[in-house]
């Protein structure tokens, strides 16, 4: 019997894979790193080859430990980071390095393209602001930039869409990552032909769009060569990283709440209709019928881990001595701090911001730096920080009158008992953290057990594979020191925008 199901990651910092059972516990998982490239202020771009690379790595590592058969897979899930735009030729191949979702180039696109075309007419139909992390304005840069790879480009590909081309051999553009295409009607579901003349994008360099559930193939000989996997395994579309996400931290009905805590941070709110806000993200959840209001915030793991690389070398040492983990240190070093740290705060927007502020220029700043302040009080203010982003966005959805009554919270931030109470107590919001730590990947593999018949359900699907651990009540007089710290965090983005913008124009002449 085929018990086991496989999901894949394609996050910005490696690949992971993890195989698991019907119950959804983990037989086995790897990961496998590659690089971001930075050629240039603004350009921030990763070679899709790599991506599959990394798959294969993590899929060979996870069979050769013997605990998995490949025999025993009944189907494979895909999901990925946002915004890609990998140009493809006619014969499958990469014609440049996709621009990441923190590329900014594209700036002055969006702001000429919406002169021209208006931001009512394109939001109205896309339900996202033209913004430069989203695909659109990246596939119209390589169209005025390079215009011989945008005539020799077959067609535009997403991450997970990517991977599934390479697994399967099928081209394909899944209903939750559409949202980064702003011709695509987020309340039909299909693109609108008519705005993708407007906004100059030639509509046959669109993939079909599928079901995030549905198998659009099976793994070929090739694949199965490359990978160490049985040919004939179904495959399914696959996913936004986001909303596989939300669907593995058990988030599946209309009104719950997942909040992120990968290398960027966020939040995801289920809705069962195409309820948008210019300042937010809009995107179809991976189960049918559902959408995702969203904020999704530069600020998240990578501020930590930016930390821990760069000033916490003496934490490194000691973890290693005492075979524990880096991240274990500084949070019992940031527990030690008051919550609001001592007045220090800090702007976790280290490449750009994206919502609510959509701020290319947006800089990391740490406000209120003394003698007086340890190495420990900044950990704690980067956490403090990101937690203030992830509240902003969760303010903004209210505007739309959705309100997040609970959290599910995901990803490796999630692990950390402080870092999760300190969110619950900035939002004053009540956080449920799942048993899994491998929810993106989790999402995925329940989307391959959908799709080949495994699951009868979403409902089956969570109900058997997802369970609460912990639970993180908020601290109210905490919360309300944290909103005297907030209501400057606000202030200080908005006193420094300019200067913001002066830094990044030195930059670039």
């Amino acid at each position: 019997m085929k018990n086991l199901l496989l999901g894949i990651d394609i996050g910005t910092s490696a690949c992971k894979a993890t195989v698991m059972d019907l119950d959804g516990r983990v037989k086995a998982q790897a990961m496998s790193s590659y690089p971001v490239y930075y050629p240039a202020p603004g350009y921030v771009e990763q070679n899709p080859e790599e991506w599959w690379e990394g798959a294969c790595n993590a899929i060979r590592e996870i069979l050769a430990t013997g605990k998995v058969n490949s025999d025993d897979i009944a189907g494979i899930g895909l999901d990925g980071q946002s915004w890609s735009a990998i140009p493809i030729d006619r014969k499958g191949n990469v014609l440049h390095n996709t621009p990441i979702w923190m590329d900014t180039r594209a700036s002055d696109i969006c702001r000429k393209v919406t002169e021209r075309v208006g931001f009512d007419r394109i939001f109205s139909t896309s339900g996202n602001s033209f913004e430069p992390s989203y695909t659109t304005p990246k596939i119209l840069w390589f169209k005025e930039n390079k215009p011989d790879l945008y005539k020799n480009t077959y067609k535009f590909l997403q991450s997970n869409s990517y991977i599934a081309f390479r697994l399967t051999g099928a081209i394909t553009q899944d209903i939750s990552q559409s949202y980064g295409l702003h011709m695509f009607n987020m309340e039909k579901g299909v693109y609108d032909d008519r705005l993708c003349d407007e906004l100059g994008v030639d509509r046959d360099k669109l993939p079909d769009i599928y079901p995030c559930h549905q198998v659009i193939g099976e793994v070929t000989r090739k694949a199965a060569e490359m990978t160490g996997l049985k040919a004939g395994i179904p495959v399914v579309a696959g996913g936004l990283d986001a909303a596989c996400g939300t669907l593995g931290a058990g988030v599946y009905e209309v009104g719950q709440t997942q909040e992120q805590g990968g290398q960027a941070g966020g939040m995801s709110i289920c809705v069962d209709r195409a309820l948008s806000h210019p300042k937010l993200i809009l995107s179809f959840h991976v189960v049918p019928g559902l959408w995702l209001l969203q904020g999704g915030t530069v600020g998240g793991g990578g501020a930590v881990k930016w930390f821990s690389e760069q000033l916490c070398a003496g934490e490194a040492t000691q973890a290693e001595l005492e075979g524990t983990s880096i991240f274990k240190i500084m949070d019992d070093e940031a527990a030690a701090i008051s919550p609001g740290s001592g007045g220090l705060i800090f702007l976790p927007y280290m490449a750009g911001e994206r919502s609510p502020l959509w701020d290319k220029n947006a800089k990391g700043v740490f406000f209120g730096l003394g003698y007086d302040k340890t190495r420990a009080h900044m950990i704690r203010a980067v956490m403090e920080g990101c937690a203030y982003a992830l509240y902003h966005n969760m303010q903004t959805a209210e505007e739309s009158g959705v309100k997040s009554d609970i959290l599910n919270a995901m990803g490796g931030s999630a692990n950390s008992r402080l870092w999760t109470q300190i969110k619950a107590d900035v939002t004053a919001t009540p956080i449920q953290v799942p048993a899994s730590d491998t929810a993106t990947t989790l999402g995925a593999a329940i989307l391959a057990g959908i799709g080949t018949g495994t699951y009868k359900s979403f409902e089956e699907a969570v109900e058997r594979t997802i369970q609460i651990t912990r639970f993180h009540e908020p601290d109210m007089k905490a919360h309300d020191i944290y909103m005297k710290y907030y209501e400057i965090y606000i202030e200080l983005y908005e006193k420094l925008k300019d200067s913001m913008q002066k830094i990044s124009e030195i930059q670039n002449i």
